[in-house]
C-alpha cells in the first residue's frame, strides 16, 4: 500500500491539463502536477514519486526528493515562525511544520535544528519533532561490538558527541575516538565499540582492535601509491600530523605501520615511510 511521507512507485491512470493522476490504492487517485510530469509520460507508466499533503491537506505527488522523509532524522533550517509552529525548509514547495508541542524550546527563524520527520496518524500530515527521545532508545540488546552501523551526529557533550545509531538508538562517540571534523547533522558509517553493562552504546569511526589496524594499513599503502611511494608521516610524527593525514590516533597509526613493516611492505626512517614495491607485488600474489 502506498504511504504518505515516503517514496512510492505508482501507475499513471489519467492524463489531464493540470498533470497526471496516479493510482494510490486506498488513498485514491493522486495528482502529480504538470511541472513534475516526465517528458513522454503516458497512461500505464509507473513513476517513483514522493507523497505528502498540499496546503489544503490533500495528498499530492512530486518527483522531487525532500531532504528527509518519514522516519528520517535531519538538520533543517527554520524559514518561518507562525502561530501554529515553526516551518522548516525540507526541499519541497510546501515547508515542513514543527508544531509548538513538538519543540523543546521556541524555534527561531534562520537557525537549524535536528528533527525527526514522521507522519502524524491523526491528521495524515508529514510533520517534524525536535523531541528526539520519543523516537530513540538509550539501550540495546540487538547490537554487538564491531558491528557496522549508520551514524547521525548530534550534540556536543563533555564526553564527546551524541549520535543516533541506525535511526533507532542513542550512542556516544567519545572525544578520544574523534580524529576528523564533525558537525551536527553529519552522516557517516561507524562501528559499535562497546555495549556497556547497562545497555548503553559507545561507537567509534574505525573498526575496533586488529580490524581497525588492518583497515588503516590498507589506507597507508594507498597513500604511498598516490604519493610516489613515500610519505613524510612516520611513527615519530606528531599526533596532529597523523590525524591530518589519516584521521586516526598516533597509537593506531604506529600499530598499522608496525604490521606493514613486519610484512616487509614498507621501510621506515626518521623522516619518511617508503613503499617496498617488490614486496607488495609478492604479497599480492602469495597473500599475507
Amino acid at each position: 500500500m502506498p504511504h504518505i511521507g515516503t517514496l512510492n512507485e505508482l501507475r499513471v491512470v489519467r492524463e489531464t491539463y493540470s498533470g497526471v493522476y496516479l493510482d494510490a490504492g486506498e488513498l485514491g487517485e493522486i495528482l502529480l502536477p504538470q511541472q513534475y510530469v516526465p517528458t513522454h509520460c503516458r497512461t500505464g507508466d509507473r513513476l517513483t514519486v514522493f507523497l505528502y499533503t498540499d496546503s489544503e491537506d490533500r495528498p499530492i505527488a512530486t518527483t522531487q526528493s525532500p531532504l528527509a522523509m518519514a522516519g528520517d532524522f535531519a538538520r533543517l533550517k527554520v524559514v518561518a515562525e507562525t502561530p501554529v509552529g515553526a516551518f522548516l525548509d525540507w526541499g519541497l514547495p510546501k515547508d515542513l511544520l514543527v508544531p509548538f508541542r513538538e519543540q523543546n524550546t521556541p524555534m527561531k527563524k534562520g537557525r537549524a535544528y535536528i528533527v525527526r520527520v514522521y507522519l502524524d496518524e491523526r491528521s495524515q500530515r508529514v510533520v517534524a519533532s525536535a523531541k528526539l527521545d520519543r523516537f530513540l532508545s538509550d539501550t540495546t540488546t540487538d547490537l554487538h561490538a564491531g558491528q557496522e552501523v549508520e551514524l547521525f551526529v548530534c550534540t556536543q557533550t563533555t564526553l564527546g558527541r551524541k549520535v543516533i545509531i541506525n535511526r533507532t538508538h542513542w550512542g556516544l562517540l567519545h572525544s578520544s575516538d574523534i580524529f576528523q571534523p564533525l558537525h551536527s547533522g553529519h552522516r557517516l558509517t561507524g562501528f559499535v565499540k562497546t555495549v556497556r553493562a547497562d545497555g548503553k552504546i559507545d561507537v567509534c569511526l574505525h573498526k575496533p582492535g586488529y580490524a581497525k589496524v588492518s583497515d588503516i594499513s590498507a589506507i597507508i599503502l594507498d597513500a604511498l601509491e598516490q604519493h610516489g611511494g613515500q610519505i613524510p608521516v612516520t611513527d615519530r610524527s606528531t599526533p596532529e600530523s597523523i590525524r591530518q593525514w589519516f584521521g586516526v590516533s598516533k597509537k593506531t597509526y604506529k600499530k598499522a605501520l608496525g604490521a606493514l613493516y613486519k610484512k616487509k611492505l614498507v621501510t621506515l626512517t626518521d623522516a619518511q615511510v617508503s613503499l617496498n614495491r617488490n614486496s607488495r607485488k609478492q604479497t599480492a600474489v602469495t597473500g599475507p
